[in-house]
């Protein structure tokens, strides 16, 4: 069927981390049979840093950052069987909400798709004005980056009819094993932007550590922390192309993932990092979060710290030879149960649910 998909961006990962999810999705969707067409804007310089070229498996329409590209965009909604608005898309989400699901046919199936889940639920809570309030009660179905039952609850409560998480995942065609690269060589690299809600933890998980273990090395990617005062065997890099998150995360004895504050404290929310690492074969350390077990097991697919000195504590101890068998586990594990295209089998089994076709009658 026919799916129109109004996200961030699928070209670019640039001030993005939703693209890898996008990508890994939409594709396998494509292999199930589903015509997708992703709508992004130009906006935050994304199309000047894209990572990919528009692919085969999905019809891109990239519009200009003003009102009239966005209303010309949104009225193609009409076109589709299935209809996505996803949270943060970056320009004018309010008004592209409105419009998009104004145009949609009566008969479509209408998705809100939220990449964040956790602070879209603590944001609505403080703010009961907000015009996602009246669309969670309109719209079919609302789908989750993760987030667990505590999210399923919270949308619930606010008017969802349905919610339903779809977590992240690998795509083993574009995260796997590959050469190490002498640019990423450290003993610990983490890779993420500089987010209000990130940064004190960077501080506890990674800064913290670095300083307290100066003869080791440590490698910070993302974009945003030029001037964030750090240690001197810290190497910051900036922005990370996704054609680099493979050697990025093979090349370090281990990478860290930092989750953000609001989906640490929901727990079930495994960021994107945590499959393309794994699905690498990198040695994994992450903050301890509910649900982690749902994924990785901790202590032999994966390591979970609760603060920094845990981190410390973790890489002190960890030789090359078991950092790299925890990452062979992770790998396996992985590409067992959690792949895009184990999660795009969810969605077209409830999307298929969901949709009436209308009847075609044969032609006489």
């Amino acid at each position: 069927m026919k799916i129109a998909f109004y996200g961030s961006s699928l070209l670019s990962s640039y001030w993005n981390g939703a693209a890898t999810y996008y990508r890994g999705l939409i594709r396998q969707l494509a292999n199930l049979g589903h015509e997708v067409t992703f709508y992004e804007p130009d906006v935050y310089d994304r199309q000047k840093h894209r990572d990919i070229c528009p692919p085969t498996w999905c019809s891109v329409v990239v519009y200009e950052g003003t009102r009239n590209a966005l209303k010309e965009a949104a009225a193609r909604a009409r076109e589709a069987d299935v209809v996505v608005k996803a949270s943060g898309v970056g320009f004018e989400d309010d008004a592209l909400m409105e419009q998009v699901f104004a145009a949609a046919r009566p008969d479509a199936l209408k998705i809100y798709w939220d990449v964040d889940a956790p602070a879209t639920l603590a944001e609505l809570k403080q703010d009961p004005h907000h015009p996602l309030h009246r669309y969670l009660r309109r719209v079919d179905l609302v789908l989750t980056y993760g987030g667990g039952d505590p999210v399923v609850r919270g949308f619930q409560a606010l008017g969802a009819r349905e919610c339903v998480p779809i977590y992240n995942a690998l795509d083993p065609d574009t995260h796997h094993p590959v050469r190490p690269d002498n640019r990423f060589c450290c003993d610990l690299a983490f890779l993420g932007n500089r987010l209000p809600d990130r940064e004190a933890r960077v501080e506890e998980f990674f800064l913290d550590p670095a300083a307290k273990l100066p003869d080791q090395q440590f490698l910070l990617g993302g974009s945003g922390w030029r001037d964030k005062p750090m240690s001197s065997n810290v190497r910051y890099i900036g922005h990370v192309s996704t054609r680099d998150h493979n050697a990025f995360n093979v090349t370090p004895k281990a990478v860290l993932n930092i989750s953000r504050a609001s989906m640490a404290e929901n727990g079930f929310s495994p960021a994107t990092r945590v499959f393309e690492a794994a699905g690498a074969g990198a040695c994994l350390i992450t903050d301890a979060w509910v649900g982690l077990d749902q994924f990785l097991k901790e202590g032999e697919e994966v390591f979970a710290a609760r603060d920094g000195q845990d981190v410390a504590e973790i890489l002190s101890e960890l030789s090359p030879s078991r950092a790299s068998l925890v990452g062979q586990r992770a790998r396996a594990r992985i590409m067992r149960d959690h792949t895009y295209a184990h999660r795009a089998a969810e969605v077209h089994k409830i999307i298929t649910k969901r949709v009436q076709r209308p009847h075609v009658e044969a032609a006489e």
